[in-house]
């Protein structure tokens, strides 16, 4: 059957009609549910967050949210993998990675203070930790601090006069006299069969990371790092580790050749350590090393809390070819123990600056320089001099002296280093990830500097 034209404007008028009252029912509905709902519901009134994560900080440190809820969204801004937790209000964020981001809604239950992290293990220790303050004023929130991981005052608040002042002050602390030095050499005891011996105790103690920054180390014979235990080729050795600890521990020999028996591995190799026990590691030292010693139990909390060291086996040689550089003996020799997490945070040789040690040259001088990598992240090692010349990687010589003025040590890797000092001066010697030296308020953390005087 043919529809008329009267047919197509009666159904025409009809479906406006019905529109008509469909958007007037959903306007009456709009407004009657508007004025029937709390303010933390409507769309409007949801506060809205945002917390920064940093290698190693959140920001701000305080939260203050209401008890009808939040949104929070998370942004990494750091060089690792983070995520943010408020265990006690239910929320765990996924792990995220560096320059992504996440959103999550927290619902409180009820007011009060609960603590906020991240929960990837050791990243709480290094400072990822702050506050959370559950408000029962619907709609308050209050973003806290927003400064750098340095904490402090925000860049953005700060005249140029003030920021400078911040770093100056800083500066010249260096260097700041703290207490304790780390990495000093061990006497071994040498018993009447010629095995040289070394007594190493494992305990918590009070490390002072940099002036006025007192944490909790766990550290072999009370120092961060450890002493430096060497031997020669051919020694015979003897390491007793006597456990002092609250949980037990093991001591592994990273780089070293040693029998299975002898690896620190748990349950592999060896029973674990416990509280008030003691275990005797003992090999002969088949090849020259240069080798660090750690634990390898709970180890992503001990190693970077302070429980790590360096143990060196025979000389390392000098090329041959580097004396067409001007470089021909070994003036001084350094060890330096990177670390990034734990208790003792971003720190080489266990300081951060300015509590960190400089270190002293003439002109003409040349410095070998064992890197030891015993954190989470890689380090790229600058020093303002001269480039530097890798001679040896992981203990073994290179074939080939490569030159390099910024030297990338990953976690678990040794690199040794032959700098020539040539001009006077002090010269900065860092981490060249550079939120692990300087922020607003000026250095901190992997700083040191290397004092070149002229030559006599």
């Amino acid at each position: 059957m043919s529809m008329t034209s009267d047919d197509r404007s009666f159904l025409s008028a009809a479906a406006f009609a019905v529109s008509m009252a469909a958007l007037l029912f959903g306007l009456f509905a709009l407004i009657f549910s508007n004025a029937n709902s709390g303010p933390a519901s409507a769309v409007g009134s949801t506060v809205e967050l945002t917390v920064t994560l940093t290698d190693f900080a959140i920001t701000p440190t305080e939260l203050t949210i209401p008890l009808d809820g939040a949104k929070i969204t998370i942004v990494n801004n750091g060089n690792m993998v983070h995520n943010f937790g408020i265990p006690e209000l239910g929320l765990i964020s996924e792990d995220i990675a560096p320059s992504q981001s996440a959103t999550h809604r927290v619902t409180p239950k009820e007011t009060g203070t609960f603590a906020m992290l991240c929960t990837i293990a050791g990243h709480a220790d290094s400072g990822m930790k702050g506050t959370v303050t559950v408000s029962d004023e619907a709609g308050s929130s209050t973003a806290g601090s927003t400064g750098d991981m340095m904490g402090g005052q925000p860049a953005q608040q700060m005249t140029a006069e003030q920021m400078d002042a911040m770093m100056d002050e800083v500066a010249n602390q260096f260097p700041a006299k703290t207490e304790g030095l780390g990495g000093q050499p061990l006497e071994p005891n040498v018993l009447p069969d010629g095995t040289k011996e070394f007594d190493l105790t494992a305990s918590i103690v009070d490390w002072e990371v940099a002036p006025g920054k007192i944490v909790k180390a766990w550290a072999y014979n009370g120092t961060v790092p450890g002493p430096e235990l060497r031997v020669d080729v051919g020694d015979r050795v003897r390491i007793v580790l006597h456990n002092e600890l609250t949980e037990s521990t093991v001591l592994h020999l990273h780089g070293v050749r040693v029998p299975n028996a002898m690896d620190g591995v748990p349950p592999y190799t060896q029973e674990p350590i416990k509280p008030g026990e003691t275990f005797a590691y003992e090999f002969e030292a088949l090849e020259a090393a240069v080798g660090m010693y750690h634990s390898h139990h709970n180890a992503q909390i001990q190693v970077p809390n302070g429980l790590a060291g360096a143990l060196l086996i025979g000389e390392m040689p000098l090329p041959e070819s580097l004396a067409a550089e001007g470089i021909t003996k070994i003036d001084h020799q350094v060890n330096m123990v990177l670390n990034d997490a734990g208790t003792i945070g971003l720190s080489l040789n266990g300081k951060s600056f300015p509590g960190t040690t400089p270190y002293s040259m003439k002109a003409g001088e040349t410095m070998l320089v064992n890197y030891f990598n015993e954190g989470l992240m890689s380090h790229p090692m600058h020093m303002h001099q001269p480039v530097g010349w890798i001679i040896a990687k992981d203990g073994v010589p290179l074939q080939v002296p490569m030159p390099s003025d910024t030297v990338n040590v990953a976690p678990g890797e040794r690199y040794t280093v032959v700098y020539l000092a040539k001009d006077p001066g002090v010269w900065a010697w860092h981490c060249h990830i550079l939120n692990h030296a300087e922020g607003t308020q000026g250095m901190f953390g992997m700083v040191t500097a290397v004092i070149v005087e002229p030559a006599t």
